[in-house]
């Protein structure tokens, strides 16, 4: 091996030592970017091999073109050798990862800055004026810009932003996919892909949503009623903000007055998200959620004003249409259903009509309650935590939560809307006044409930760790003592 190698020239010799000791570490190492990169050092090594064998039969090679072909293979064999020293010193090599510091971009411009040195003052080329050498350079430089070159170099250094990130520059938004020597590319929220030059991104100002922390905080503006207390409005709001899983208890949402306006008090909501690229369908649900909360709450989101409004404006009374459909519906009711006409009509004209949008919570399973609910319109799934499990889906005229009406006990079980619905909420302040007044309606009531809550409990019967259902007397000894305990200062049933 040893007498083969001697009768090669020095030169094919040392291309071949250096395709050997490139090999060697594309196979030794573990990091998918040194393999792949080294690949150009063995590439080099074979071209200049191939040139030094051509160039070792002096007859195929013209004597005017020696010179030439032998200033460019030795450049060939400094650039491969330098592209392989810095690869290897730079990178690890059993970690599959690129330094932080030496991204493969700033790599490149280290090889090429030790090669431009090597060719200049080491092997005295004429680097910048001699018309081969400068072929070869503006081969190396990919013939990208100078601007989007060393921008891209800022950008890899001073990493303002990495691959995932969600940035904004100039008219441009979007998740960063891809860093390279001339431009980034940018993933829109349509799932389009836009190339920006590096020049662009570093005259413009960059906004990174994924830095310092993925925390992003987003607002949400909202217009109510002078008639409406803004400190009422904020807890509705902070409610709705509450209830939404996707926004972030911590740090907490807050809710500010902005601006008195024309026709309206302006209310602004800040609260935080954990990933902004969510930010247009996290604001869809909190404004839906505040839509159906203002519903529930009588919170007017006025119109704007065109025409001058005089100072004595009355507020609405009841609608005798509806109460007559409230009262129509409670008299379909096994448990409503045992008042008078007068005192259901009386209670319709208590009980309010809440919306709820597809999704939310009218109750929660251990929450506080001290109300019933009658589905008006729509449907609603009643669950059992933890599980999810779903005991039933009630429709128009059914009922749920008598218990926290009667007892005043936590609800049971947590009822979401399927779907838009509207439910009548009745009170136990406004039921208060039916069960003081008639002793001998509370034995009826306690019989119907306890057979109810037998049902519900056979219909349980399969789920594990099911209280057995409470005794009719038990009960009207809870719904008693519930109702004489809050009858101080009762609220009056009519307004």
């Amino acid at each position: 091996m040893s007498a083969f190698l001697s009768s090669l020239p020095a030169q094919v010799v040392a291309g071949l030592i250096l395709i050997g000791l490139a090999a060697v570490v594309r196979a030794f190492t573990n990091n998918r970017v040194v393999r792949g990169r080294v690949r150009l050092t063995m590439g080099l090594g074979v071209l200049f091999v191939g040139i030094n064998a051509v160039l070792a039969a002096s007859d195929l090679v013209r004597p005017e073109m020696r010179p030439l072909v032998v200033s460019i293979s030795q450049l060939l064999f400094a650039y491969a050798l330098i592209h392989f020293v810095v690869l290897v010193l730079v990178n690890p090599l059993r970690a599959d990862r690129v330094p932080d510091y030496f991204p493969t971009i700033v790599q490149d411009v280290l090889v090429f800055v030790l090669f431009a040195m090597v060719a200049t003052l080491v092997m005295e080329e004429k680097f910048l004026t001699t018309s081969a050498v400068g072929a070869i350079v503006a081969g190396l430089a990919l013939q990208d810009t100078l601007g989007n070159l060393v921008s891209g170099l800022a950008i890899q250094v001073e990493k303002p932003f990495h691959v995932g990130h969600w940035i904004s520059s100039g008219d441009w938004e979007g998740e960063v996919v891809e860093i390279t020597w001339r431009a980034t590319k940018l993933r829109t929220r349509h799932g389009n892909q836009v190339i920006v030059p590096n020049g662009e991104l570093a005259k413009a100002a960059i906004i990174n949503y994924s830095e310092p922390a993925s925390p992003t905080r987003i607002e949400v503006e909202v217009g109510t009623s002078y008639n409406n207390p803004p400190n009422a409005v904020k807890a509705v709001i902070l409610d709705v903000l509450d209830r939404e899983p996707l926004v972030l208890k911590s740090p907490a949402p807050v809710v500010h007055v902005m601006n008195f306006d024309a026709s309206s008090i302006l209310h602004r909501a800040r609260f935080w998200i954990q990933h902004f690229p969510m930010d247009e369908v996290i604001t869809d649900r909190v404004r839906t959620g505040i839509y159906y909360a203002f519903k529930r709450g009588n919170i007017e989101i006025p119109y704007p004003i065109a025409v001058e409004y005089g100072a004595d404006l009355q507020t609405p009374g009841p609608d005798p249409a509806a109460i007559t459909a409230v009262e129509d519906l409670l008299a379909g009711t096994d448990l409503f259903g045992l008042l008078s006409v007068a005192d259901r009509q009386a209670l319709a004209a208590a009980s309010p009509l809440r919306p709820f949008g597809t999704g939310e919570v009218i109750v929660g399973q251990g929450g506080a309650g001290h109300s019933a609910f009658v589905v008006y319109w729509g449907r609603v799934r009643v669950s059992l935590d933890p599980g999810d499990i779903e005991l039933a889906v009630l429709e128009r005229g059914m009922y749920f939560g008598e218990m926290s009406l009667l007892t005043g006990d936590p609800r049971t079980a947590t009822v979401r809307a399927l779907g838009d619905c509207t439910v009548v909420e009745i009170t136990s302040d406004a039921f208060r006044a039916f069960v003081l007044n008639q002793p001998a309606l509370v034995e009826r009531i306690g019989a119907v409930v306890a057979e109810r809550r037998a049902g519900i409990a056979r219909a349980r019967a399969t789920l594990a760790n099911v209280p057995p259902p409470e005794s009719a007397s038990s009960l009207v000894a809870r719904v008693r003592r519930f109702f004489h305990h809050g009858q101080r200062n009762p609220p009056p049933l009519l307004p």
